[in-house]
């Protein structure tokens, strides 16, 4: 990687997504041995070998997608999401390749090498993310430098079995020293804080550091359930080795990690498999699995247990986790009676959505949580004005509200949202925003069409049918059903007042009202 020329003030400015950003990052920090991103024979190389072509095992492709508009570039300034810059890309190749799914328009990628421009700013637990360079010159003016140090790397809070597996790995090593790798995205922490809660709890030469790793499988940092394929544990062990680690573990829960299928060669360090252990139901305490007879042994909470009992706001048991960690896993998941949701009401113009959005709005407000109403009317009129009713402009609508709607979960208020929503995809990329900050809840108001158009309050219906409203939903353009809606309303012959209650109802059993009785 060269560092210190300035970037040229033609050049253009590109914000690359989550996983080039943590690719930049790597390779800025002299974590990645490359200089820059990868052309379409080394991406294909990794890909078909693990290794480069020069040889070198290497386990994922370090690739830098862009839009068409920069596929021609010859040099990019890559900037942080806040448009500060870190980088300059000198543009040595440029290649394409299919989309992954059927119909998905080509990826564009830029090859070459990155210079600094200057360290990064951006990103949380900055403070905890040195280079690895610093990391090693200070570990060799420590004079227990000669001991094995073992790298845990995990996204996922450290509950008493992985403790006692930590410990217990490295005293098998001979007393090796300890680095726990948290692993957290750069503008959502996840579960981080959880994981740093333990540090008391292990021995006194174990170091914290935060990184943040791309991801071959489909995982999201602090995710519950995420799952580490073999090339994630590859690369982990790259970057472990890049701060100096002789060993690698991997804690992703009581399944374990593929430590032993990452492939003959592609991992630079050896890979640790712990032991198992459990809870010895008669003794009270944790201990290797092998010693525990298996009528005695209490396996830990799945993670749907878990989120279950931080949902309903039930203290974590100790036997399963320490204090510290229970509380502060009880901090970033509180009960879902103080957690942010939105609830999404889809359903075909006419179809009462915004009626009965309002009445569960008046239930909210009077069980005691700030709520707002962004109904698709308003919406139209205040945040997308000038938009049209084509299919683009009403993903961009919809992708709007989910923004509006996603900061008022983040702050643990409730957003009731009332559009059409028509398409699956804007659905989704809603629930994708509001679920990296809080809860989502959608509600099919499946009133059918003919009902909707017999009631036609607008005269949208006969204006659509009579050609003056081009692409309108039901008549001209297609009204896609949910199949993942948490709730499904039928209003035909009932009153919207039931239908209200058929939703507040719902949500006190999901957990985000209180109980009537309380």
């Amino acid at each position: 990687m060269a560092e210190g020329a300035r970037p040229r003030p033609d050049a253009p400015v590109f914000a690359p997504g989550p996983d080039g950003l943590a690719h930049l990052e790597l390779i800025l920090n002299g974590t990645y041995p490359l200089t820059g991103f990868m052309t379409r024979d080394e991406a294909a190389s990794v890909r078909r070998e693990g290794r480069l072509p020069d040889g070198r095992a290497w386990p994922v492709p370090v690739t830098l997608d862009v839009p068409p508009g920069l596929a021609d570039a010859e040099r990019v300034v890559l900037t942080d999401p806040e448009g500060a810059p870190l980088a300059e890309l000198a543009v040595s190749e440029r290649w394409s390749e299919e989309g992954e799914e059927p119909g998905e328009a080509p990826r564009h990628h830029l090859a070459g090498v990155v210079t600094l421009l200057r360290p990064p700013t951006y990103g949380v637990l900055r403070k905890l993310r040195p280079s690895p360079a610093e990391v090693r010159g200070q570990r060799e003016l420590d004079p227990f430098t000669d001991r094995p140090l073992l790298a845990v790397v995990t996204d996922r809070p450290l509950h008493h079995r992985a403790l006692h597996q930590i410990r217990a790995e490295a005293d098998a090593l001979g007393r090796a020293e300890l680095l726990i790798l948290v692993d957290a995205g750069l503008e959502d922490e996840g579960l981080a804080t959880a994981v740093l809660a333990a540090e008391p709890l292990l021995p006194a030469r174990t170091r914290f550091l935060v990184c943040t790793l791309p991801r071959a499988a489909a995982r999201t940092h602090g995710a519950v359930g995420g799952r580490w394929s073999p090339s994630d544990v590859a690369l982990a062990a790259h970057v472990a080795a890049a701060y100096g680690a002789s060993h690698l573990m991997v804690e992703a829960g009581p399944a374990g990690a593929p430590a032993a299928e990452t492939g003959e060669g592609l991992s630079p360090l050896p890979v640790v498999d712990p032991k198992p252990w459990a809870f010895d139901t008669e003794e009270g305490l944790w201990r290797p699995a092998a010693e525990v007879a298996e009528d005695l042994r209490r396996g830990e909470p799945t993670d749907a247990e878990l989120a279950a009992e931080l949902a309903h706001g039930r203290e974590l048991p100790a036997w399963f986790t320490p204090a510290r960690v229970g509380a502060e896993l009880a901090r970033l998941r509180p009960a879902r009676t103080r957690r942010g949701l939105t609830l999404l009401f889809t359903g075909l113009s006419g179809s009462g959505k915004s009626t009965i959005a309002r009445g569960v709005c008046d239930g909210v407000r009077r069980a005691g949580r700030t709520v707002t109403l962004l109904d698709g009317d308003v919406v139209r009129r205040m945040l997308s004005s000038g938009l049209t009713f084509s299919r683009a402009d009403r993903e961009l609508n919809i992708r709007r509200i989910g923004y509006v709607a996603s900061e008022i979960t983040r702050h643990g208020g409730v957003a009731v949202c009332a559009p059409i929503a028509p398409y699956a995809v804007g659905r989704a990329e809603v629930r994708a925003m509001v679920e990296e900050f809080g809860d989502f809840f959608l509600v099919h108001v499946a009133t059918p069409l003919e009902v909707c158009e017999a009631r036609d309050r607008k005269g949208l219906y006969a204006k659509a049918r009579a050609g003056q409203i081009p692409e309108f939903t039901g008549i001209s353009d297609p009204y896609e059903e949910p199949v993942d809606a948490d709730l499904v309303v039928d209003t035909v012959g009932s009153d919207p007042a039931d239908s209200v209650a058929q939703v507040l109802a719902a949500l006190r059993e999901g957990g985000w009202l209180p109980d009537q009785d309380h």
